[in-house]
């Protein structure tokens, strides 16, 4: 924003100053500490002017003055735009004594006597004057001014009119000494953010996680260049205070921007679509308010008040959708929302302060700047060591690469002969395969209108069958019944020996009713079969079934498979050789069972 020498030539005023302070022999300072300006009187309005264009109300003492505790918004304004504010300085030691105020809306004349010793922004022949920023001020005073009427005239079509923060008389060294002490902070943070944002910025453009990335690197610019642009000491840099507030602005408006797309970057389903409309409302409004500045339509003043109101909304409304999501964040995005959880308040209470409803105080809202900055220096550590891993990985030699590779596959083959995913008697997948395609499956049908059933399968009086025929009997048994269950199931469905006698399946995309009527098809079917073994009928073979249905029966798809074993329980007891579909009121009956039961 500001030309370079300019800025060169500023900070080295600036370093003169400090070095200055530092010089000073403790014996210059005045034994009077600052005074605050008290027994305030206000009116509304705007003085008339005598032939010799003389405001009149400096000589007037009026009724129509009236006590006021502060000198900010005093009541009954009711639409005007002119005030005046009067009081008298008070008596004390000084060497070089100053009027210091923090900011004054809009723009103002001050009066020592009749005298007219400030001016701040232009005042035209109505009394009226163009926004010219928020500066703060360093009013000359004479050596005799203690005990003088001190005089303000304000005009002002902002929300607030009248005097804001200190008001106080002060040396000037002491001035220079708070502002110097107050900004130090600031400043450093600000330093900080910033060579964060450039390292955000750098691995955006090499890294693999750009949106994310891109949007901390946004984030911290504008919260970098906001707590800049709002640091006392930025007038020591340059005094022009509408260009720093129009830094400040454009850095303020981005944040919401920031934030909304750090959240869409992780949020999914209704949350991801709130926080986008919310960003791009921001975003419209940044360009929109903004390019009317730029082009003259409007105060840049006028722009704070509409955009407080839309911040005031959407700031809580994103950290509520953040916090709701914290348990599926990784360890980055939760050290992330972590730290915005502790500036988001700051971030409002420096708000209320601006606007006049909380008391005037010093919001220390570098500490929440410091507290993104330190959770961004810990994900940048963490991604700097990953990345010299990486290099390191890739600076092998090709032979060790190959040894490397081939010790991996010779250890894979090995892995994969000892955790086989086949049943080996009837050739359906077994439990260890059944445990990977079902977490798959639980974290798919999470997505809107998916549905997955899960039947499980028992057959009855299998014990009697090995007890009667043998056990060899029974693994027949087993094998053709995994066969017809291949036959009337999808391939698409996930048919496992679960272990025993049991058998499980997962339906993707089958709603209950459909899952219904497949079970009662195979069990028909199965029921009609004639089993035999080396040439020797069976007995009829029957099965028992449970089925529950995401999300008609859970919203946790993980307890499908708990519900479905509490179906396929009832249906042992009601009877055998029937389907049970799974519903809330077999909790109320009774029928949970133990699976140490033997039915």
């Amino acid at each position: 924003m500001l030309p370079r020498w300019l800025a060169i030539r500023h900070y080295t005023q600036l370093l003169l100053i400090l070095t200055t302070l530092v010089m000073l022999p403790s014996g210059l300072f005045a034994a009077s500490p600052p005074q605050p300006l008290q027994s305030w009187e206000y009116r509304w309005g705007d003085s008339p002017q005598d032939s010799n264009n003389r405001l009149l109300w400096l000589h007037s003492n009026a009724s129509e003055w009236q006590a006021i505790d502060s000198p900010l918004n005093p009541p009954g304004r009711e639409g005007h735009e002119h005030l005046w504010l009067r009081t008298t300085l008070p008596a004390g030691d000084w060497n070089d004594p100053v009027l210091f105020i923090t900011s004054m809306n809009l723009i103002g004349q001050v009066y020592l006597g009749d005298k007219l010793i400030y001016q701040y922004g232009e005042f035209d022949a109505q009394g009226k004057g163009s926004f010219a920023g928020w500066p703060w001020h360093m009013i000359d005073l004479p050596d005799d001014a203690a005990g003088q009427l001190l005089t303000f005239r304000f005009y002002s079509y902002y929300t607030s009119i009248g005097l804001w923060g200190q008001i106080q008389v002060m040396e000037r060294s002491d001035v220079l000494n708070q502002v110097i002490h107050d900004s130090a902070q600031d400043l450093g943070v600000s330093a900080l953010v910033l060579v964060l944002a450039i390292l955000a910025t750098i691995f955006a453009l090499i890294g693999p996680q750009r949106q994310g990335f891109g949007a901390i690197a946004l984030f911290a610019y504008a919260s970098g260049l906001m707590l800049l642009a709002e640091t006392p000491a930025r007038q020591l840099i340059s005094d022009d205070a509408l260009g720093w507030d129009m830094l400040r602005a454009g850095s303020y408006y981005t944040l919401p921007v920031a934030l909304g797309l750090l959240l869409s970057n992780w949020l999914e389903g209704t949350a991801k679509r709130w926080i986008t409309r919310l960003w791009v409302t921001h975003l419209l409004y940044l360009v929109f308010a903004m390019g009317l500045v730029l082009l003259g339509v409007i105060s840049l003043s006028l722009t704070f008040p509409i955009f407080d109101v839309m911040l005031a909304i959407s700031l809580p409304v994103m950290l509520v959708l953040a916090l709701m999501r914290f348990q599926w964040l990784n360890v980055e995005q939760r050290l992330l929302v972590v730290s915005f959880t502790f500036f988001a308040p700051l971030l409002l209470a420096d708000m209320a302060v601006a606007h006049g409803f909380v008391a005037w105080r010093s919001v220390p809202l570098s500490y929440g700047t410091l507290a993104f900055a330190v959770a961004n220096a810990a994900i940048f550590l963490w991604h700097y060591r990953h990345t010299q891993q990486q290099l390191a990985l890739a600076n092998e030699t090709l032979e060790q690469q190959v040894a490397s590779r081939t010790a991996d596959l010779d250890r894979l083959v090995q892995e994969l002969d000892s955790l086989s995913r086949k049943d080996p008697l009837t050739g359906l997948h077994n439990r260890r395969h059944f445990d990977s395609a079902f977490e798959h499956q639980c974290q798919r049908v999470r997505q809107p209108t998916s549905q997955l059933s899960v039947l499980m399968l028992d057959v009855d009086y299998f014990k009697q069958i090995n007890d009667d025929f043998g056990h060899d009997a029974g693994d027949a048994v087993l094998v053709d019944i995994a066969q017809l269950l291949r036959q009337h199931l999808r391939d698409l469905d996930v048919i496992c020996r679960f272990g025993g006698e049991e058998f499980v399946a997962l339906l993707p995309a089958t709603s209950r009713t459909v899952a219904e009527s497949r079970a009662k098809a195979l069990l028909i079917s199965i029921s009609k079969t004639a089993f035999a073994h080396q040439g020797i009928p069976l007995r009829q073979i029957t099965l028992s079934c449970g089925i529950a249905t995401y999300p008609d029966h859970t919203q946790d798809p993980k307890t499908l498979l708990r519900l479905a074993d509490e179906a396929l329980y009832q249906a042992k007891h009601s009877g055998r050789n029937r389907c049970v579909v799974w519903e809330d009121s077999l909790e109320d009956k009774g029928f949970l069972f133990s699976k140490q039961q033997t039915l």
